[in-house]
């Protein structure tokens, strides 16, 4: 396309969008997240292989979900997707929604955090990404990124920061501002699905109903958002008011479509996440109270004898107390 729309290294189709012009393998010319997501694969599965190849056990589904974290990540910003959504709303907010939604669940669930503890080496330059992993799980900034009170503001600056202010009009047309949102999108998913879900050492743990707020809390902001687009009768963004004539599209039925997708297919990770965290609670709750119940049997229950005690006393008190009223009679 002679004018993209966007100054920058960048390709945008001139084939109006279908399903297959969409997820057809055409990368930009600078592929930077695609080649990152290749990157972490690529460090994930030497970390596997290691432990594998010294007989230490790791979980192999682990390693298939984080994989497939990866590709999806490859695959929306790698194919056609990423062209159409350089000028497209409703392609851009799903590319969004899956950086923020999607893929972190599925690489937090592969435990990276753990595989890299385990299998950096203790020596050499091993040694020192040891060392900054343990500096950074001590550091107050660890604690700030995964607090609420710093996750919950990211998203809203994500949804109504960026579109309802002039941020996106300001960013968008340009390569790096593109880039620059793409990866805000995935760093902030990832930030807030941390410690709902991770199973990696962290900083500081959320207790199983502070996740719970913390999903609440975080449902209906694209929801709402979703409603916004899809209520408004002109372009929200300015940017998305003129796509490409070649591709014959209504920019507010895009808008449209956009708002949709952050309703529906934002909804559902989040109902996911909220059924992951209800489970691993009750099953939580199980363990503690079998390990209870087994220590009972082997060290008693000392308060509950000591009640049972009082409960006799109490009886044995009741039952003196008729005999000595009838010996009282004349």
């Amino acid at each position: 396309m002679d004018d993209p729309g966007v100054t920058g290294p960048v390709w945008v189709p001139a084939l109006p969008p279908t399903l297959e012009t969409l997820l057809a393998p055409t990368l930009q010319p600078v592929p930077l997240i695609p080649v990152l997501a290749a990157l972490m694969a690529l460090a994930y599965l030497a970390g596997a292989a290691r432990l594998w190849a010294a007989n230490r056990r790791w979980p192999v589904w682990r390693a298939l979900v984080f994989l497939a974290g990866c590709a999806l990540i490859a695959v929306t910003m790698g194919a056609g997707i990423e062209g159409y959504g350089l000028r497209m709303f409703s392609v851009f907010m799903f590319q969004q929604l899956t950086l923020m939604m999607a893929a972190p669940p599925l690489l937090i669930l592969g435990r990276p955090g753990t595989l890299l503890l385990r299998a950096a080496p203790h020596w050499g330059l091993g040694k020192l990404v040891l060392r900054l992993a343990h500096a950074g799980l001590r550091s107050r900034l660890s604690r700030i990124a995964i607090h609420p009170g710093f996750m919950i503001p990211l998203f809203l600056i994500a949804f109504y920061g960026v579109y309802l202010s002039e941020l996106a009009d300001t960013l968008l047309p340009n390569w790096y501002g593109h880039v620059g949102l793409e990866l805000l999108f995935l760093a902030s998913g990832i930030l807030f699905t941390v410690p709902l879900m991770s199973t990696d050492p962290l900083p500081v743990r959320q207790t199983h109903f502070g996740r719970l707020i913390d999903i609440f809390s975080e449902m209906p902001l694209h929801a709402f958002f979703g409603v916004i687009l899809m209520m408004a009768t002109t372009p929200v963004v300015a940017f998305f008011a003129n796509p490409p004539d070649t591709w014959g599209l209504d920019p507010v039925a895009d808008q449209g479509l956009a708002g949709a997708l952050a309703w529906s297919y934002g909804e559902l990770p989040s109902l996911l996440i909220l059924l992951f965290i209800m489970v691993r609670w009750q099953r939580e709750e199980f363990r503690q109270s079998k390990r209870a119940d087994a220590d009972a049997e082997i060290n008693g229950t000392p308060e509950l004898d000591a009640y049972n005690d009082y409960l006799a006393r109490l009886r044995q008190h009741e039952q003196a107390s008729p005999a000595q009223s009838d010996g009282r009679l004349p």
